[in-house]
């Protein structure tokens, strides 16, 4: 780093994305996305008048993005805020709704980049541990005293915590923010988006880049009420009011109304991730109960680490990562049904 950055900043641990390698054709199960292309009206809404449009700025308030969300999911255009990706509307989340005063809290095993947004807003957080199973003991944020964030299912363990639960935590923490991270809910998962109209803490955070194969175009979204969407816009706009490009808002709205071809491909990864469960589970593999589009798995036979190791070595990525209580295990993307024989198929190789 230079001798010009900020103190504050210079003991920030970054966000390690998962990684992206060139020097070989890989089976990529390391990130989460889509083994499947965009919905065809997302290539056909690209023209040349389109992209002779691109000399002039993105309309602001995404007005065809948002009546096409709006007309899916039933809300409001005042419920509903667009951002570059999630993770630009959950890092507006830690600006508006965390201070001094008022901590983040989240689990201790959950989405990497809540402890940075954390970190590099000055923002105190709690992390609170995970069950031994893993799972969201919901007694744990009853009157929590700050912001809580909770990714649900949850990432990286793939483990969903009833919706009836979330109320439980909405209810005793009335007076502050309570956000939760849907990134992965689209693949059997049960959605808070109903309990925004009666709660007025609650956001929830949802995303393109997953269920809608659109992991590139950087689209995310987030349903609360019109005061809690009003903060997020105030944050957005002091910003970066232009936060959402043209070509994103066509693919978003085009996406969106495509409810046939949504369903076929998270179908088909719910087919996949139990054909993959399967087949780990008689090879001796813990797979944890996962309501995402990718599982959490160990290997009595071999740490996660080499497992990671030797997969790549072989031309298969899967994701790892080195924290104590998760260091044996691997993260996998459900990815296509020829992709998950390639990586069965490494791992009998292997062990």
């Amino acid at each position: 780093m230079s001798r010009f950055l900020s103190k504050r900043l210079s003991s920030l641990k970054e966000y390690v994305p998962g990684e992206q390698p060139k020097d070989k054709s890989y089976v990529k199960l390391n990130t989460n996305e889509s083994p499947f292309p965009p919905a065809k009206g997302v290539i056909d809404c690209i023209s040349s008048g389109v992209l002779s449009d691109l000399k002039l700025y993105c309309d602001p308030v995404c007005s065809k993005l948002t009546e096409a969300v709006c007309g899916i999911y039933g809300v409001g255009p005042e419920n509903v805020i667009f951002g570059n990706g999630s993770d630009e509307i959950l890092s507006f989340a830690f600006t508006a709704f965390c201070d001094k005063q008022t901590p983040a809290i989240f689990p201790d095993i959950t989405y990497g980049f809540y402890k940075v947004f954390a970190d590099l807003n000055c923002i105190d957080c709690k992390e609170v541990p995970l069950c031994d199973d893993f799972t969201v003991r919901t007694e744990d944020y009853m009157r929590a005293g700050g912001t809580i964030f909770i990714a649900n299912p949850n990432a990286p363990t793939g483990i969903m915590l009833a919706v009836s639960d979330i109320e439980k935590i909405l209810d005793a923490n009335k007076d502050t923010v309570v956000v939760i991270d849907e990134a992965y809910v689209d693949f059997g998962g049960e959605s808070c988006i109903g309990l925004t109209e009666k709660y007025d803490n609650l956001i929830v955070v949802r995303t393109f880049s997953k269920s809608r194969s659109l992991a590139g175009a950087r689209l995310g979204y987030a349903f609360g009420s019109p005061e809690l969407i009003r903060d997020l816009q105030t944050v957005r706009n002091s910003n970066n009011p232009y936060n959402v490009n043209t070509l994103t808002q066509l693919m978003g709205a085009a996406s969106v109304t495509d409810t046939e071809y949504f369903r076929k491909c998270t179908e088909a990864i719910m087919e996949n991730r139990e054909y993959l469960t399967k087949k780990l589970t008689k090879r001796n593999f813990d797979v944890l109960p996962s309501k995402a589009n990718f599982i959490f798995a160990r290997s009595a036979s071999i740490s996660g680490a080499k497992l990671y190791e030797e997969l790549k070595s072989r031309g298969v990525l899967v994701r790892h990562f080195s924290k104590d209580r998760i260091k044996d295990y691997v993260r996998i993307t459900i990815g296509s049904r020829e992709e998950l024989d390639k990586l069965v198929m490494a791992i009998d190789d292997i062990i």
